[in-house]
């Protein structure tokens, strides 16, 4: 697949509980041309790592559900930050939280042109 300029070079922070998951998007993200600046694996995690790389990515691909905690404390600290995100979820826009009505929603599974979709959803705003 052809990389779309908007999103060559694009830092990301990816926040997803399944290791496995988590080692193929980075690398479908690398193959893309984007940066994972940062990977976490629990909200804990994610929210302690949002003031660091606050200044050093352009948008963050959230999964909704880790490891039976909800996503959204790191969405709303991004949020804070100005950083654009998405939400990755098995259970599609149904499956989000009224507080989100407008986010760009990436439905697991996806392939690589979902993917880039949805990420030139989330640059365009």
């Amino acid at each position: 697949m052809t990389m779309p300029e908007p999103l060559r070079g694009l830092r990301l922070f990816v926040v997803e509980d399944e290791a496995l998951v988590a080692m193929l998007l980075e690398q479908m993200l690398e193959d893309l041309g984007c940066e994972v600046v940062s990977l976490a694996g629990t909200v804990g995690q994610a929210l302690d790592q949002v003031e660091k790389v606050a200044p050093r990515v352009d948008a963050a691909i959230l999964d909704v559900n880790l490891g039976g905690e909800r996503v959204y404390p790191v969405a709303d600290a991004l949020a804070a930050h100005d950083i654009p995100f998405l939400f990755a979820t098995g259970y599609g826009p149904s499956g989000l939280d009224d507080r989100y009505p407008d986010s760009t929603v990436l439905s697991k599974p996806y392939v690589e042109a979902t993917l880039v979709n949805a990420l030139l959803q989330v640059r365009a705003g």
